[in-house]
């Protein structure tokens, strides 16, 4: 295709939405923009109101930046609108939409979407999230410590461990039940810690009654583990996070409980037992029975009434700013009984109509576009358009197909243009406004470090660490990341070591990236707000942009052997070359300018850039 094609930009933001949240039968006006000297003749907008195909021509509205803007007017006559445009030349029409340009009309599956009336978590695109295992981040009050032998699950004893540093228990030796005393008030102390790093919102795993350190075995939904601090150590802990201007979600598998919650022992209604007495665990374990919606008194207890468990934790003192909820993906699914989509709708309902702003968020691992529409999740843990992808291009197995014997051992490794499509094919589905939603991980309590894997390049490590930074919506740290935490791979326990206090970590190149990062995507509106676009891809090097009309910065990371000169069309984002002759963090910038729209970038093997544009 023509050079100038890769101009063509339209996204769901600001500069390109007059009102990207609009109500019912609002009049909303759409733009789209390219090269000012593009061989373009008229520019379409295709819409589908009431079903029937509709066509609008957009006019030229703005020159800027050697940049031509198009404008056409959309009117919300349905709760969803889709649109895509047609660029017409002399000789042949364009077909573009939020992932492609084609020759040919492509499907609707990749339309612009608006949605009229959704109200959007608005705090999430700009959101810093540090997620925290309660028992491994810092123990504030001694006193309520678990004691070795003070109680036992399935014959196995608790295990008060002698020393913050040593390294946990393999689950063989300790049985998830080996614990350091990390709790509530410990997260309460560290908040200047954690807003000197940057972090505006904190996610915490599960802190409700259990038996277990991970508490996925929950015991009793409605009270913080005595261990912890309970409910009073929540309030405080919630209330100072508030004051400090960030926000709390808190973790819960409302998919299963454990084997010591009393409705298992007393409503046996509320699970799946058959004729033999036999009940339904969550992936065959038994420890973790499934509970069963068809109850209706179980949909009143977990989120429907005034007093659930969902809204307990919403309303004051507690005033929690979301949900995470494990095993989403298989919540309220059981063969004959699928009830999923009837009850996330209900349960986002219900949760929005205590906090407007509350984020809904869901663990799911793989495509779960269908959830993703507006009425029922705000994102998932973006394994699959994230955490899966960046961990994949350094050179790891996939996250899940790594787990199998056989997909296991095949040594593919992601190219750039692999990572492209994934990361678009996913977005690409969503609404734009969802796409801000997406809260972007590679860690997390579920997956080894990346950084104590010894296949990864140090120089590739800091270029992951930017990389999710550049994805649209919130950026995630997983505790400890930022100070090289200590760790095994192939286990959960070995990526849940201890926080290392007393590890000299501060003048760590990761840990000023970490913070570094933090403070800019909060500083700059084009790394919260702005729209993204791939600059590159191919090979072993990819590039990405982030920007709006102020400003833009740019991403560019190498896994590969070689020295590598690449193309970076600047004109695309309205830049002309970087801004200064090294990156933000100092990375000596080598390039050239030989076209009017693109400069001639050198890129080392195995090296990562990030830097400012100089606008046009």
């Amino acid at each position: 295709m023509d050079k100038w094609l890769e101009s063509i930009y339209s996204d769901g933001t600001t500069d390109f939405v007059s009102n990207p949240s609009p109500a019912l039968f609002e009049t909303v006006m759409i733009r789209i923009r390219m090269y000012e000297d593009a061989p373009v003749r008229h520019v379409f907008l295709h819409t589908m109101p009431n079903g029937a195909e509709h066509l609008k021509e957009a006019h030229i509205v703005k020159r800027e930046r050697g940049l031509v803007y198009y404008e056409a007017s959309l009117k919300m006559t349905e709760n969803r609108v889709q649109y895509h445009f047609y660029i017409i030349c002399e000789d042949v029409v364009y077909f573009y939409n939020q992932r492609e340009i084609t020759t040919y009309l492509p499907d609707f599956t990749w339309d612009f979407v608006l949605l009229a009336n959704y109200v959007q978590p608005a705090w999430v695109k700009k959101a810093v999230f540090y997620q925290i295992f309660p028992d491994r981040f810092c123990n504030g009050d001694p006193n309520n410590d678990v004691k070795t032998g003070e109680y036992t699950k399935n014959g196995h004893p608790t295990i008060h461990m002698n020393s913050w540093e040593d390294e946990p228990l393999t689950y063989q030796e300790g049985f998830c039940l080996d614990f350091y005393g990390g709790d509530l008030e410990g997260i309460r102390q560290k908040i200047p810690y954690l807003k000197d790093l940057g972090v505006t919102a904190v996610y915490l795993n599960p802190i409700f009654t259990a038996p277990s350190v991970h508490k996925y075995d929950c015991a009793d939904y409605f009270h913080v583990d005595a261990h912890f601090g309970g409910d009073e150590a929540l309030a405080e802990l919630s209330k100072a996070l508030h004051e400090n201007d960030m926000k709390l979600i808190l973790d819960i598998s409302i998919n299963h409980t454990g084997t010591d919650h009393q409705w298992f022992k007393q409503e046996r209604g509320y699970y799946f037992f058959n004729v033999n007495n036999e009940y339904h665990g969550w992936a065959g374990n038994l420890s973790l029975p499934t509970l069963n919606y068809t109850a209706e008194p179980l949909r009143d207890l977990v989120y429907r009434a005034e007093d659930s468990v969902l809204k307990k934790w919403l309303k004051p003192p507690y005033s929690i700013d979301g949900w995470r909820f494990d095993v989403a993906d298989v919540f309220a699914r059981n063969n004959e009984v699928q009830l999923a989509h009837e009850l996330w709708p209900q349960i986002r309902k219900s949760i929005r109509d205590v906090n407007p702003q509350a984020y809904i968020l869901a663990e799911d691992w793989g495509d779960c576009a269908q959830y993703l529409q507006g009425d029922e999740w705000d994102s998932p843990m973006n394994y699959y358009g994230c955490g899966r992808v960046i961990r994949q291009f350094l050179g790891e197995p996939d996250l899940f197909l790594g787990r199998n014997e056989i997909l296991g051992k095949v040594p593919y490794k992601m190219t750039a243009e692999d990572v492209k499509n994934r990361v678009m094919e996913h977005l690409a589905k969503l609404p734009y406004l969802i796409w801000e939603n997406q809260f972007n991980l590679f860690d997390s309590h579920d997956v080894s470090r990346l950084h104590n894997n010894p296949i990864v390049h140090p120089e590739e490590y800091r270029g992951a660490i930017i990389f999710q930074f550049m994805l649209v919506g919130a950026a995630s740290l997983y505790y400890g990341d930022e100070a090289g935490v200590g760790g095994v791979l192939g286990t959960n326990e070995g990526c849940r070591y201890p926080m290392p206090w007393k590890k000299n970590y501060k003048d760590s190149e990761v840990y000023r990236m970490y913070r570094t990062m933090a403070h800019m995507k909060a500083q700059h509106k084009a790394l919260s707000e702005g729209g993204m676009k791939f600059l590159y891809a191919q090979g072993n090097v990819i590039a990405i942009a982030r920007f709006c009309e102020e400003e833009a910065f740019v991403f560019v990371l190498s896994v590969g052997q070689e020295v590598e000169t690449i193309s970076l069309p600047l004109g695309v984002i309205g830049a002309e070359c970087p801004l200064g002759t090294e990156d933000v963090f100092g990375r000596r910038l080598s390039w050239e300018k030989k076209e009017i729209h693109s400069i001639e970038f050198v890129v080392e093997a195995h090296h990562a850039y990030f830097w400012e544009c100089k606008m046009l």
